[in-house]
């Protein structure tokens, strides 16, 4: 199959989009302040955008419930009718004030979603005056409009108002690390995959700041400017954070593609990270010389189902970036899968396509290159699966219902929407994350040979 790519996009302002695979700007900040536990989000919209995020982002990120701020529990004006006419200032204010004397949490969040932006609320104003009148009280405005963008954009909106209105110039300290880029919810695998980066990072001697996922949510948002260097895991998302604690702070960042699977991906993440920040060489690599030797002796564990019972099939994948490309990455550059087509469907900007391409292409040991699309509405999804040669989809729970006698195809949620699954900590990270990857794979046809 010969290399070819379609950049044509579903137009996300004249179109309708049937069943895309991320929410509004709300439900990202929403999201990423309760992945930061210690965070207490209060919502300034209607009260169907909270609800709607419990089913639209928690549910659907692995039948996840949404904590103790989270969903039907999390603080929230409930705008009505009334206040589109008068306005919602004053019912927020009250919120903010009922919620910090009630609620024990260590920053608080106003998300405005679209009513207040329509309406003209001064959103700013509130919290300020609030401020003013309780300075001990760690509070930010997120300002989330549901026509600001998509929950990747939301994710963005929530460390810009960090930067703005929590950080402060502080001393540099040797060997944080900050990591930007995994998404929770958005990426069904963000816990998992949040311990495995930090515990990769911690053998070889640098103190990862996670943030999302971790405990003392203020004290590690607080110590983002002392850290030597970002990671981004992304082509595209946590870039604009990145480049504006490089500006603020003077913050160097370092950007992959995504979260590294299997052992190839995790050593050059090693060795890119341990060269850019002085870690030790030798350290570096007997870390790799000694997880690769595990790794790669448990994978002899699978080699007779691999060759015998499914030897070389074709694989079609349909996820966000990150994790289509680490995942197409890993089966073709190290399992010997064979990619037919693989669909983008988080709407990268133009910029990091062409890194994503590059990945795909010049980054495969195979014969076979896959078809890149990038496509957001699932019935296009669906209707670019069909007439294709491959034996595996690697897709979202939407999915499931499409890969039966039509596509012929055994199919695995690894992606945004995962209605089918409960992922705690599970995920395809690091050395020994291919593996799991491939117990997940093999499982869904295990039998005699």
């Amino acid at each position: 199959m010969g290399i070819s790519e379609t950049l044509e996009t579903t137009n996300l302002i004249s179109g309708a989009i049937e069943a895309p695979r991320y929410s509004c700007a709300l439900g990202g900040a929403y999201a990423t302040a309760v992945g930061i536990f210690g965070t207490v989000p209060i919502l300034h919209s209607g009260a169907g955008c909270g609800i709607g995020q419990l089913f639209g982002q928690f549910y659907a990120g692995g039948q996840n419930a949404g904590g103790p701020f989270g969903g039907t529990s999390t603080p929230c004006s409930s705008l009505v009718e009334e206040h589109v006419i008068f306005g919602g200032e004053k019912k927020l204010g009250n919120l903010i004030k009922s919620t910090t004397e009630l609620v024990n949490g260590e920053l608080f969040a106003i998300i405005s979603g679209c009513v207040p932006s329509l309406i003209g609320d001064d959103v700013e104003s509130v919290v300020r005056a609030f401020k003013e009148k309780n300075p001990g009280i760690p509070i930010i405005h997120v300002n989330t409009s549901g026509f600001a963008g998509t929950s990747y954009d939301g994710y963005e909106y929530f460390f810009d108002a960090v930067i703005n209105q929590l950080l402060e110039e502080t001393a540099k300290e040797k060997g944080l690390v900050n990591v930007f880029g995994i998404v929770p919810s958005q990426h069904i695998f963000w816990k998992g995959e949040a311990n495995a980066i930090k515990k990769l990072l911690e053998r070889i001697g640098l103190k990862p700041n996670l943030i999302v996922g971790e405990f003392d949510a203020l004290k590690n948002l607080k110590k983002i400017p002392a850290a030597e260097h970002n990671i981004v895991l992304s082509s595209w998302i946590g870039h604009k954070t990145a480049q504006k604690l490089e500006e603020k702070f003077g913050t160097p960042y370092i950007s992959f593609p995504g979260v590294p699977v299997g052992p190839k991906q995790t050593s050059e993440f090693l060795r890119v990270v341990g060269e850019r920040l002085g870690v030790s060489s030798d350290l570096i690599e007997d870390l790799i010389a000694t997880e690769e030797k595990r790794a790669y002796r448990f994978a002899e564990y699978i080699g007779d189902v691999l060759l015998i019972a499914r030897p070389h099939p074709y694989f079609a994948v349909v996820a966000d970036s990150n994790s289509a490309v680490s995942i197409t990455k890993y089966l073709a550059n190290e399992v010997g899968y064979l990619p037919d087509i693989v669909q983008i469907t988080d709407n990268p900007p133009e910029e990091a396509r062409e890194l994503i391409h590059e990945e795909l292409t010049a980054g495969l040991e195979t014969p076979a290159w896959p078809e890149i699309i990038y496509e957001v509405d699932a019935y296009r999804i669906r209707e670019n699966l069909k007439d294709r040669n491959f034996m595996f989809l690697l897709a979202s729970s939407l999915e499931t219902f499409i890969s039966g006698p039509e596509f012929n195809a055994i199919h695995l949620t690894v992606s945004f929407p995962s209605y089918d699954r409960v992922i705690l900590e599970r995920s395809y990270a690091g050395f020994s994350g291919g593996l799991t990857l491939m117990e997940d794979i093999m499982s869904k046809y295990a039998g005699p040979l």
